[in-house]
């Protein structure tokens, strides 16, 4: 195979999205699921034709064998667009579960799901988290998985379980060893074709006043009895948290450069309205300079998001996800809080118009809100930052006796 001209891809994407996608932005933001699917599959036809497919994959599977930090610098520029990442074949929960089969499935799993998956036929969900538990305790789960003649049957609710409407199957965590006294080795992973009897999809939650439809969907889903054969266990069993962690992992390395993506846009769109945009009479020198101000802080902050995004992922790429894994702790924090910081200012110096869907900020703004709250929430991403920080502290800390 060829070995991949990273630099020419990137510069093949960024005029892809820029000249083919954006311009039917404002049609297919503002479209039902069943309107807009047309276009993006038109769209999906020529981003294979453009060597843009899947690029995370191996090439057996129509990939481009894209290592993890060479990808986190393509997500950027697919990031620019909202459907950047689903017209490329590699978008959320999608690219989580095509790496999940990738590395755990069996040969049968792979043929019947991942290689339909990997060529765009269809699409899954990822259903873990449950409205009667927090999503930041993601072994605190009450949807079971008994193993009975030969099957497993499954019983359970699950929410934002996204993209849910219309997907073909869904990679479902639950409790198959209830018994286990190590927390983190009672759950397991089972492949759910979602035409199984006793499946349900109960609504799309509507989110910030949007409920969605297909991919840009999150649905509440139920799981009554719905039986399907033990040869649907993803990986071993028990193993459920860690399958999670190894999906979590480059996922999180995903999700920021996405939102980096998302903030070079937003960039974009506050520098040209602030250098056309209309001087209102009187304006003081102090208002040019605040926007000066926001301008800058948000070319700091991207830059900055960007260095550590690429840390992390090129440590990951080499020494794994274990090595690398304070350094996602940093970047889910640190990123997510730049991309609301950066979405609010160029809302604000848009004005009104900022507030309207005539431009993507709205619809990101309402959107990526979530960013600090999925894939493990700020506060819990900063317990994790400040326990690994004072703990040679308090190796080394000497007793203080306490006084009687």
């Amino acid at each position: 195979m060829t070995p991949v001209d990273h630099d020419a891809l990137l510069a093949t994407a960024r005029r892809f999205v820029r000249e083919e996608i954006v311009p039917l932005e404002a049609t297919l933001l503002g479209a039902p699921w069943h309107v807009a699917e047309p276009t993006l599959n038109a769209l999906r036809v020529r981003a294979k034709a453009l060597g843009l497919w899947a690029p995370f994959l191996p090439a057996q599977y129509g990939g481009l064998d894209m290592p993890l930090d060479a990808f986190a610098r393509l997500s950027e520029v697919l990031g620019w667009s909202p459907f950047g990442h689903y017209v490329c074949n590699c978008q959320a929960p999608d690219v989580g579960n095509m790496e999940l089969l990738l590395a755990f499935g069996s040969d049968a799993q792979k043929q019947e799901y991942l290689e339909p998956l990997a060529r765009g036929e269809i699409r899954s969900c990822f259903a873990m988290t449950e409205p009667e538990h927090a999503g930041s305790n993601p072994v605190q789960l009450s949807t079971t998985a008994v193993h009975e003649s030969g099957a497993w049957v499954i019983n359970g609710h699950k929410w934002f379980t996204s993209s849910a409407d219309g997907a073909a199957f869904a990679v479902v965590m639950a409790v198959t060893d209830a018994d286990e006294t190590r927390r983190h080795y009672r759950a397991s992973q089972i492949i759910v074709p979602l035409q199984t009897p006793g499946y349900k999809l109960v609504r799309n939650i509507s989110v910030m006043g949007e409920a969605g439809g297909g991919w840009a969907s999150h649905a509440e889903v139920r799981f009554d009895d719905v039986r399907v054969p033990t040869g649907n266990l993803l990986g071993l069993q028990g193993h459920g948290f860690a399958l999670a962690q190894e999906r979590l992992g480059p996922g999180r390395i995903h999700h920021c450069m996405r939102w980096i993506g998302i903030c070079e846009r937003a960039f974009d769109l506050m520098c040209r309205y602030a250098t056309t945009r209309e001087v209102a009479p009187g304006e003081t020198l102090a208002t040019k300079q605040q926007v000066q101000f926001w301008i800058a802080e948000s070319r700091l902050e991207i830059h900055a998001s960007r260095l550590m995004v690429l840390d992390a992922a090129t440590r990951m790429a080499r020494e794994g996800q274990e090595s690398a894994r304070e350094e996602i702790s940093y970047i889910k924090v640190f990123v997510a809080n730049t991309l609301q910081r950066v979405l609010d200012r160029a809302i604000q110096v848009h004005g009104a118009l900022g507030m309207t869907d005539d431009t993507p900020l709205a619809w990101w703004y309402r959107h990526e809100r979530a960013a600090r709250i999925y894939d493990g929430a700020d506060e819990v991403h900063k317990t994790v930052i400040a326990r690994r920080a004072l703990r040679p502290y308090l190796e080394v800390a000497p007793r203080i006796p306490r006084e009687h």
